[in-house]
Order: structure tokens, then C-alpha cells, then sequence
């Protein structure tokens, strides 16, 4: 780390990059698998019919939700959620949100009665570290590649039509990860490398170069100074990642 290169022979602010698939579960109507160095992550979109919430009538509903598969890495059990498990969930989750990536009034079919619900679920099947990254790449991936069905809405019920149409988006985050490491930063860290920091900054910007979401996560500390850089950093690397995600699926292709 003194010399300026990492175990796996990366620089210290260097990514290992995405290697992406969408479109891989036929029965869902949004998913992707995306593998970062040896961490692989599959995220599956569900949409059914629902009802929104009381103090957003007039809009859809998104849940975002986690798994650690017990076979991903020996300390993860199985069972209900943890602790790990619904913090990556919320970080991504936050990410989607704050950029406001779903255009969630458009997903809304009677006011207070009826609205499509987004369910996001991740699964985490080989844990070498960021999952965080690999989870909101995956998630961001599978979103836009959701379809929806067209529908008819009379005398307060709604008929699902076959014709389908994509999911309203109206922005695509980038999230990135930071470690601190001996007084050093180091950027989308491996597993090794997660197992000695004393902290971690996620960053998430959106398609106009916003800043959108930050979560500090370990027991030690990062200066303003840290936060800065990393914040800095994100912003100029995010339209490169951004595009990256886009030519893998082919959004926009179609």
C-alpha cells in the first residue's frame, strides 16, 4: 500500500470494472447479474399492483430488499436479515431514491386506491468485497431493464393489458465506495482490503453530476479533507462508469 499499489496490483484509486448482464430471469420483469472482480451480485425486479402510501397517494411504491446467500461467504447465515443485509439494501435503496431514478408518480394508476409496486431484490452469491457497488450497479441495471404492462383502469379496478412498456426512469445513479486504509483512500475496495479499514464512504451521484447520497460506514473516522476527495473523485468518474453500465445492456437500444 506504501508504494502505491494493492494486492491485486491496482493502483489505489483504481476500479476493477463491471462486467454486466441484464435480461437474465425470464419471469421477472427486470433483472441483471454483475460480477466485480470475484463479488457477484444478481438482482431481480418484481411489479405487481398495489396500493400506495397514505401520505404519497399519487405515487407508485419501490422496496428495495437484500439477501446474503449463506454460499456467497462463510459468515453469512441463513435466516432473517441482518444487520449487513439491511444496510445494503438501504444504501442502495437511498441511492435509487434520492436521484430519483423511478418516476414514481407515474406509476401511480388511481390515486389512493391503486399503483404499481417495485419490488428490488438483491442477492449476494460471491462476496470479494463492495458489494455495495456490485449491488447498486446490479439494481440500477435490472431497473432499466424492468417492463411493465400497459392497463386498463374503470369503475375503480384495473386490467392488466399484454402489451408492455419500460419502466419510467428519469435518471441513473453511480455509486461508488472508498475505504480509508492506513491513512490512505482507496477506491471499490476487495475483500482483504474491507477486512483491515477503519471506515468506508459511499458515494452516489446522479446523471447531472449531483450529489445524491453519502454513507459512512466502520469504526474509524474520515476527514472533511476525505470526504472531499472522495466526493470529487466520484463526480468525475461517474459519467465513464455511467456509460459502462449503459453500452453492457444496451439501454436505449432498442
Amino acid at each position: 500500500m506504501a508504494s502505491g499499489k494493492r494486492l491485486d496490483g491496482r493502483g489505489l484509486l483504481d476500479h476493477r470494472g463491471f462486467d454486466i448482464r441484464a435480461r437474465i430471469i425470464e419471469k421477472a420483469n427486470g433483472s441483471a447479474h454483475v460480477s466485480l472482480g470475484k463479488t457477484k451480485v444478481m438482482v431481480g425486479v418484481k411489479v405487481e399492483v398495489g396500493k400506495p402510501f397514505p401520505d404519497v397517494p399519487d405515487q407508485g411504491v419501490l422496496t428495495v430488499n437484500a439477501e446474503l446467500v449463506p454460499m456467497a461467504y462463510p459468515l453469512f447465515e441463513p435466516g432473517p436479515p441482518d444487520e449487513n443485509s439491511i444496510e445494503l439494501a438501504r444504501v442502495v435503496d437511498r441511492g435509487i431514491r434520492e436521484s430519483k431514478m423511478v418516476d414514481l408518480k407515474k406509476l401511480c394508476i388511481i390515486p389512493n386506491e391503486k399503483a404499481f409496486v417495485v419490488f428490488v431484490d438483491i442477492y449476494v452469491l460471491d462476496h470479494d468485497g463492495n458489494l455495495i457497488d456490485a449491488s447498486a450497479a446490479a439494481a440500477a441495471a435490472a431497473l432499466l431493464s424492468t417492463m411493465i404492462n400497459k392497463f386498463e383502469a374503470r369503475d375503480g379496478e384495473v386490467s392488466l393489458l399484454p402489451e408492455t412498456i419500460p419502466l419510467p426512469i428519469s435518471n441513473i445513479p453511480v455509486t461508488m465506495t472508498f475505504a480509508k486504509i492506513g491513512g490512505q483512500i482507496v477506491l471499490d475496495p476487495s475483500l482483504e482490503e474491507e477486512q483491515v479499514m477503519s471506515s468506508r464512504l459511499t458515494v452516489t451521484v446522479d446523471k447531472d453530476g449531483r450529489l445524491c447520497a453519502l454513507q459512512k460506514g466502520g469504526m474509524g473516522h474520515m476527514t472533511i479533507r476525505d470526504v472531499r476527495e472522495c466526493v470529487k473523485l466520484a463526480i468525475e468518474r461517474a459519467p465513464q462508469l455511467r456509460k459502462s453500465l449503459l453500452e453492457a445492456i444496451g439501454y436505449g437500444k432498442d
